[in-house]
């Protein structure tokens, strides 16, 4: 199972959420170029970054620090938040993404969203199944949709989408544990690549994730809080 950190960005800083709400913010570092750096030096060789900015401005926003990120580590990123146009994507991936994630423009505009798989590939396009209560989330989990969650990974699936991220919001930044049995259900319906994402608190629960099925476990909070230090995770990598 892959280990991928998490780099969420607002105004230039790294941060991080609880339960998506802005208003919870807490900055833990204001150079996200150093958290990277760190990360990569202990083995770390993918990382995952959201511009929130990007998420509620509908457009990418912190692309510089993308494509800083991206030139000064070897790290493969992939990157969401905001992207809503073909000038967005394209921007993003000129700035260093290997992947990029789409979870709003998924719902909102689907023939735009498989358009870009069909150009780029299911390898570089994830898509982003967010949800609360088993519906689907939007525009920085700032709305909700009637989309039920394993409905949605189905319809994609059958689209050619192989690469999925799963938040379960009520999860995300709480370090009470990631929802086992939410991605117990969807690995049991469909056969795609689940990464896993929000709550994961220590490194048993990243386990559990992996004897689960998981391909990936993104985790944020347990690190930048201490409860799993970078050394402990480049022994299970």
């Amino acid at each position: 199972m892959r280990i991928i950190p998490a780099i969420d960005i607002i105004d230039g800083k790294c941060v991080r959420l609880t339960k998506g709400d802005y208003n919870t913010k807490k900055i833990y570092n204001e150079n996200p170029l150093e958290v990277a750096k760190e990360f990569e030096d202990n083995g770390i060789q993918y990382l995952h970054v959201v511009d929130l900015d990007g998420a509620k401005s509908k457009h990418i926003v912190n692309y510089k620090i993308l494509e800083q990120l991206a030139s000064k580590t070897s790290l493969k990123i992939d990157f969401g938040g905001g992207l809503k146009s073909d000038e967005d994507l394209k921007t993003a991936f000129e700035s260093g993404a290997n992947q990029i994630t789409g979870g709003s423009i998924a719902v909102s505009n689907p023939d735009l969203f498989l358009k870009w798989v069909k150009q780029y590939g299911n390898d570089k396009i994830i898509l982003g199944a967010d949800c609360i209560n088993r519906k689907i989330a939007t525009n920085g989990w700032l709305k909700s949709s009637e989309l039920e969650i394993i409905d949605f990974i189905k319809g994609y699936e059958k689209n050619e989408i192989t690469n999925v991220i799963c938040t379960d919001i009520s999860k995300d930044g709480m370090l009470q544990g990631a929802s086992n049995e939410l991605y117990k259900e969807i690995l049991g319906a469909t056969k795609i690549n689940l990464i896993a994402s929000g709550g994961v608190a220590n490194i048993d629960d990243l386990i559990t994730l992996k004897e689960i099925g998981c391909e990936g476990a993104i985790l944020g909070k347990a690190i930048y809080e201490g409860n799993i230090t970078i050394k402990e995770l480049s022994l299970i990598l």
